[in-house]
C-alpha cells in the first residue's frame, strides 16, 4: 500500500457506512493512466498542485515500464472477466507530453498487446498543449491517439491563471497547439474548460468554437461546502436557498449562444448535450449530471489504483482505495466504498435530493462536489441551486423547439 492511501482519513459516509455488497458493481470501462506525476504549469486553480492533497509529491515523477506492464496486464484481466469490447484508456498527468510523445505511446501500445483483440481500445491524451508540436501529434495520430486540449477560453485573457513556474504565460504555446489540432480533425478530441466567473461567458464559448474542436466540455471549478468555489460564500449544507446563481447564469449564457447560433448539431458541449439527453428520458454520459453509474479508475504513477483526481479538492487522501496495479485487480477496487458509492445512483443521495423535482437529471450533481468536512459526500451539490436554474432553463428552451415528451419542473 503506498504511503497516501495508508495516511488517508476517510469520512464515515460512504466509507464505513455503506454497505458494499448490495449492489452489482458495473465494471470499469475508463482508465485514466498517469504518464507523468508533475507539471510544467502552475495554474492558479488546479486541483492536484494546489489542493488539499499533497500525494504527487511522494510518487515517482513518471510511470516506469513496470507499472506500465503491471497496468496493461490488470486491464486485460478485468477486459477478459467482464467480455468488455471497448474500453477507454486517457493518458494524464501532470503534463503526459513532459517525457515526449514516446512514453504516452509506450503505455498505450501495453494495454492495446494486453488486451484480447475482441476488445476495442480508444486512447487520448489530455495535454496543457504546450509541449504538443507538430510532429508530436503525428506520430500520435498515426498511433490512432487522439488529442484533448485543457484551456480556459480561446484567448490570451482567458488563459491568464496558465502561467509557468515562473510566471510565463501558457497561452502562446496553447494556441500554436490548438491550431495544429484544427489542421488535425482526425486527432482532435475537444477542448475542457473551466467556468471563470470573470470572463464573459459569449466570448468565452465563441472563442472556443473558433479553435475549432468537435467538442467543448465546460466543467465547474472544484470546491464544496467546506471550500465553496470561487464567488459563492460559505454555506451550510441542505440550507443554501434562496441562493444566488451566479455558475448557473454564466452556463445559461452559455447554453443560450449554443442554442439558438450553433444549435446542438454544431459543436458537442458535453454538459448541454448531457441535460438535453436526460430531459428526454436518455442516460447520462457525463459525471456532471445524471444518475449513471461512474465507471472510471485511475492508475497513479507508482501504480496506485485510485478514485477521479477531482477528489483531492476535498481532503488529503480523498482519492486512496488502498490497491495497486501489482497486487490487486481492479474488482478489487469495485468494491472500495468511494467507488460503489458513485454507482448505486440516487440511493446515494441525500434526502433532500431524492425529493427533488430535477434530481433524475441533475442527479446530485458532481460527486466531488457535494463533501463537507467531518460528513462526507452525503449532501447536495454546493453548486445546487445554480444547476436548478441551469436545468429548468434548458428544459424550456427545449421544451418550446421539440414535439417529443420534455420532463416538466413546476
Amino acid at each position: 500500500m503506498s504511503a497516501p492511501a495508508r495516511q488517508a482519513a476517510h469520512p464515515r459516509w460512504p466509507h464505513t457506512a455503506l454497505d458494499t455488497t448490495a449492489h452489482t458493481p458495473v465494471p470499469f470501462r475508463q482508465f485514466v493512466l498517469k504518464v507523468h506525476g508533475r507539471c510544467n504549469l502552475d495554474c492558479s486553480y488546479c486541483y492536484i498542485y494546489r489542493a488539499q492533497d499533497g500525494s504527487w509529491r511522494d510518487r515517482p515523477a513518471r510511470a516506469d515500464e513496470r507499472v506500465r506492464r503491471a497496468a496493461a496486464r490488470r486491464i486485460a484481466e478485468h477486459v477478459t472477466a467482464h467480455g468488455l469490447r471497448r474500453i477507454r484508456i486517457e493518458l494524464h498527468g501532470g503534463e503526459p507530453l513532459l517525457g515526449g510523445p514516446g512514453h504516452v505511446l509506450a503505455y498505450v501500445d501495453a494495454v492495446r498487446d494486453a488486451v484480447p483483440a475482441s476488445c476495442e481500445v480508444r486512447a487520448t491524451v489530455q495535454t496543457n498543449g504546450t509541449l504538443l508540436t507538430g510532429a508530436a501529434l503525428d506520430r500520435l495520430a498515426a498511433a490512432g491517439v487522439r488529442v484533448g486540449l485543457s484551456l480556459d477560453g480561446g484567448r490570451a485573457v482567458h488563459n491568464a491563471r496558465r502561467t509557468d513556474h515562473a510566471g510565463r504565460p501558457a497561452w502562446p504555446a496553447a494556441q500554436a497547439a490548438a491550431r495544429h489540432l484544427a489542421r488535425r480533425p482526425d486527432a482532435y478530441a475537444g477542448i475542457l474548460c473551466t467556468v471563470d466567473l470573470a470572463a464573459d461567458p459569449l466570448d468565452v464559448y465563441r472563442s472556443l468554437v473558433a479553435l475549432g474542436p468537435p467538442g467543448v466540455d465546460l466543467l465547474l471549478p472544484h470546491g464544496n461546502w467546506g471550500t465553496p468555489p470561487p464567488g459563492l460564500a460559505r454555506r451550510t449544507p441542505g440550507r443554501h436557498r434562496p441562493a444566488p446563481t451566479p455558475y448557473g447564469d454564466w452556463l445559461t449564457a452559455a447554453f443560450d449562444a449554443w442554442w439558438a447560433s450553433e444549435g446542438p448539431g454544431h459543436v458537442r458541449v458535453r454538459l448541454f448535450h448531457a441535460i438535453v439527453a436526460l430531459l428526454l428520458g436518455e442516460p447520462s454520459t457525463a459525471e456532471a449530471v445524471g444518475l449513471s453509474p461512474v465507471a472510471a479508475v485511475v492508475v497513479e504513477t507508482d501504480g496506485a489504483i485510485e478514485q477521479v483526481d477531482s477528489l483531492r479538492s476535498a481532503y488529503a487522501g480523498a482519492p486512496a482505495t488502498g490497491c495497486d496495479v501489482f497486487r490487486h485487480g481492479f474488482d478489487d477496487a469495485l468494491r472500495h466504498p468511494g467507488v460503489a458509492a458513485r454507482q448505486i445512483g440516487a440511493r446515494a443521495l441525500a434526502g433532500v435530493c431524492r425529493r427533488c423535482p430535477v434530481v433524475a437529471v441533475c442527479g446530485g450533481g458532481n460527486y466531488v462536489h457535494r463533501y463537507a468536512p467531518g460528513s462526507g459526500f452525503r449532501h447536495p451539490s454546493a453548486y445546487c441551486a445554480d444547476l436548478e436554474r441551469l436545468i429548468r432553463h434548458v428544459a424550456h428552451a427545449l421544451a418550446a423547439q421539440v414535439s417529443v415528451p420534455v420532463r416538466k419542473y413546476r
